[in-house]
C-alpha cells in the first residue's frame, strides 16, 4: 500500500467552525490553522465548494468561497497539496475550471489537486439561479467535464463535443506543473453512474463521512467497474474530535450542547465515532479504513484551534510507524 496521507479541511463555515468574530479576523484563523497544519505533519488542506453554510446552521453565517481561500492560503504553505471537497461540476463551466486549477497549480509549484463531483445541494442551487438537474444528468455532465479538463491540461489545442459541454479549438496556458496533470479526485456516493465516472476518469475516489462498511462496498464496485485496472487511491473526509483521556468528553459533549446524550450516542452521532476520542482510538478507527484500502484520511475537526493540531500530530506518527 501507499504512505498514509493525512489531510485537513480548513476553517470556512461550514460547520460552524469560525470563531465568533469580524470576518478578517476569521480568514486570519483559517490561515492560521492551515500553516499550523503544515507544520505538525499533514500532507494536504481543503475547502469545501459551497456558497452558503451547512443546512443545520443558520444561513447568515460567514462562509468563504473555496477557490479564492485556497489561492490565499496556498501562497502560505510550502509543502502541503491543496485541493476541494469537493468542487460542485455545476457552479463552473468545465474550461473555465480547468484554467483556474492550472493557475493554482502554478501558484503553488505543483501542489494543485482537482476534487469534483457532480454537485448535490438543491437548496443552494436554486438560491444561486443554477438548474438542478436530475442525478444522472449531472453526472452525465461531470463526466464530460473531466474529459474537457484534461485535454485543456495535456494538449496545445483541444477540441471535445459532447452533449452539455464543447470545447472548440481552445488553448489553455499556462499548463499545470505536475505532468501529466494534478490528481483529479473524484467524490460522491452513486453506485450505479457516478462509481463508473470514477473508475474510467478519476486517480482518487473519495466517499465523505461513510462507514468502513460503505467504503469498502464503494471500493468492491469501483473495482468492478475498472475494466483498464487504472491504478486509483481511496481517500475518505471523517469528522474528528481529539480528547487526551475519556472522562473529558461529558465536558466537551456540554460545550458542543449534546449533554442529554450518552457518550455513546454522541460518539456515534459523528459518523459513527471511530474517529472521536484518544490518540488511541483514532489510530485504531482509521486502522479499519486502512485494512480495506484507504490511504488518504481527510479530516474535518471539531472544536479545532493549534493546540488539537500539535496532539493529532501524534496520531499521524503513530499511524506511519504501524501502517
Amino acid at each position: 500500500m501507499s504512505k498514509i496521507k493525512f489531510g485537513i479541511v480548513i476553517p470556512q463555515g461550514w460547520r460552524n467552525d469560525l470563531p465568533r468574530n469580524s470576518s478578517v479576523a476569521q480568514f486570519k484563523f483559517s490561515r492560521h490553522i492551515a500553516i499550523e497544519a503544515e507544520k505538525n505533519g499533514f500532507d494536504s488542506a481543503y475547502a469545501y465548494d459551497h456558497f452558503i453554510p451547512h443546512y443545520r446552521y443558520p444561513k447568515t453565517g460567514n462562509f468563504f468561497e473555496c477557490f479564492t481561500l485556497l489561492s490565499a492560503i496556498s501562497t502560505e504553505l510550502k509543502r502541503m497539496k491543496i485541493g476541494q471537497i469537493v468542487t460542485c461540476n455545476s457552479y463552473r463551466n468545465p474550461a473555465l475550471l480547468a484554467k483556474m486549477v492550472a493557475t493554482l497549480d502554478v501558484i503553488t509549484n505543483g501542489r494543485a489537486e482537482l476534487g469534483i463531483g457532480a454537485g448535490w445541494f438543491k437548496e443552494e442551487y436554486i438560491a444561486y439561479g443554477y438548474q438542478y438537474s436530475s442525478d444522472v444528468e449531472r453526472i452525465m455532465q461531470l463526466k464530460e467535464s473531466i474529459q474537457i479538463i484534461k485535454k485543456l491540461w495535456t494538449q496545445n489545442i483541444a477540441n471535445f463535443q459532447g452533449k452539455y459541454y464543447s470545447v472548440n479549438d481552445a488553448t489553455s496556458f499556462p499548463k499545470p506543473v505536475q505532468k501529466p496533470h494534478p490528481t483529479v479526485m473524484v467524490g460522491g456516493s452513486g453506485e450505479k453512474y457516478l462509481l463508473k465516472v470514477a473508475a474510467k476518469y478519476s486517480d482518487r475516489y473519495n466517499l465523505y463521512f461513510g462507514s468502513p462498511e460503505e467504503m469498502e462496498r464503494k471500493i468492491s464496485i469501483l473495482n468492478n467497474y475498472n475494466s483498464q485496472k487504472r491504478k486509483i487511491e481511496y481517500s475518505i473526509v471523517l469528522p474528528c474530535l481529539i480528547i487526551q483521556e475519556h472522562a473529558q468528553l461529558k465536558k466537551v459533549m456540554k460545550k458542543m450542547g449534546k449533554q442529554k446524550m450518552t457518550a455513546a450516542e454522541f460518539k456515534k452521532s459523528i459518523a459513527g465515532g471511530l474517529t472521536v476520542g484518544t490518540i488511541d482510538d483514532v489510530v485504531e478507527g482509521i486502522a479499519q479504513y486502512i485494512n480495506i484500502g484507504v490511504n488518504h484520511f481527510i479530516f474535518h475537526f471539531l472544536l479545532i484551534d493549534s493546540s488539537v493540531l500539535k496532539e493529532f500530530s501524534k496520531v499521524i506518527k503513530k499511524s506511519r510507524r504501524f501502517f
